[in-house]
């Protein structure tokens, strides 16, 4: 069988859509004026990533405001937040550039979702020719809504992270009710919270295992023949081009992430260094029976943060180093993460132009398929 692969999520929004977005909350358009163009972003990225021969496509993430905040809010701003909401809660990251993102504020319960990511699968089902997969937000996350130290009066957090893990558990099982073939679980907080960065207090609290059992108790609600395709996907962070935790070693989270059940993981290495070890590294951990599924590693071959394109070559030869480490048998090949997770990023590393982006990015996936392709046949997958 020819190792599979398989994009993250996003992909760069183009600039109208981007100011579409600030002008939404300036006050300059409505809502609907908004939606059309993330429509016509949509069904241009699913056409697109068709053309590039993409086994399963999404719609670029083009009508979520970011991919942890889609079931929260229209805007990055705030704009159209839900209910029990205020826009002042802590930080998810501080990037290495300087810039960061907040997550809103839990003030009270229930919490619900606003919306669900099958309602983006049954607009893409529409559109596209062949298979589509959707990427979710982790109840980990979005447990970092609910205050860091202060409990909730008349909510708490035991109560929150309840309805947390049903609201999660329904966003995934809409997902393949509607026709996702694939459902990957974006988990980016897992590295960052071996960070202990001062400014961001939540990243010194020792959260990773509180995040691998929260994770986990959304997994055990799924069957093992669900969890073969339910992904986690991690990386240090990828948004204005720059990154939340790269220089955390990446041991911290390697050696305990595959203890979530899920039946694949998207793994950022790329932009690594050493990319050697992380083959190493997920070879060792990944688990042939996690509550009876055997885990795919679907390695980073792809840095969406560069504008530089990796050859199909390129793009074998990690493959082929990769299978020595973790066996072709559990191999497939990915991004290091999505193109562009936040709705409103203009991509730096790529002269401050999204469109030019976009056009890389197309590009990139191209290489990436007939890079798996190619090891494919070498490795006589």
């Amino acid at each position: 069988m020819p190792i599979p692969t398989e994009l993250v999520g996003s992909l760069p929004r183009p600039r109208k859509l981007q100011d579409a977005y600030q002008k939404l909350d300036d006050g300059a358009i409505d809502v609907s004026e908004l939606k059309q163009l993330q429509e016509e972003a949509a069904e241009d990225s699913i056409k697109r990533l068709e053309q590039t021969g993409e086994p399963l496509v999404t719609d670029g993430e083009q009508r979520e405001s970011s991919f942890a905040t889609y079931p929260l809010t229209t805007t990055l701003a705030g704009t159209g937040l839900a209910p029990n909401l205020a826009g002042d809660g802590q930080y998810f990251a501080i990037f290495d550039d300087g810039h960061h993102r907040q997550l809103p504020r839990l003030t009270g319960g229930p919490f619900r979702y606003q919306t669900y990511a099958s309602e983006f699968v049954e607009k893409n089902k529409k559109i596209a020719t062949h298979g589509v997969k959707q990427a979710v937000i982790a109840p980990s996350m979005l447990m970092l809504l609910y205050p860091l130290d202060d409990e909730i009066e008349g909510y708490s957090r035991d109560q929150f992270l309840s309805d947390l893990v049903d609201e999660c558990e329904k966003d995934i099982r809409q997902c393949f009710a509607a026709g996702a073939e694939r459902v990957s679980v974006d988990f980016t907080e897992g590295r960052l919270a071996n960070k202990n960065d001062s400014r961001n207090p939540w990243t010194g609290r020792d959260m990773l295992q509180d995040f691998i059992d929260l994770n986990n108790r959304v997994m055990e609600r799924f069957s093992p023949e669900e969890r073969k395709n339910i992904g986690i996907h991690t990386c240090p962070g990828g948004d204005n081009d720059s990154v939340h935790s790269k220089e955390v070693p990446y041991e911290k989270l390697l050696n305990h992430m595959f203890k979530i059940n899920a039946g694949y993981f998207l793994i950022q290495c790329a932009s690594e260094d050493d990319r050697e070890t992380v083959y190493k590294l997920c070879g060792e951990n990944r688990r042939d029976d996690a509550d009876g599924v055997s885990q795919m590693c679907f390695m980073g071959v792809i840095n969406p943060l560069t504008p530089d394109v990796e050859s199909p070559d390129h793009v074998k030869d990690e493959l082929v180093k990769a299978a020595d480490h973790i066996g072709v048998e559990h191999l497939g090949a990915t991004d290091d993460c999505g193109f562009s997770p936040f709705s409103r990023d203009l991509k730096p590393q790529h002269g401050d132009d999204p469109d030019y982006a976009r056009d890389v990015a197309m590009q990139k996936i191209s290489n990436r398929l007939e890079g798996t392709r190619m090891a494919s046949e070498e490795l006589g997958a």
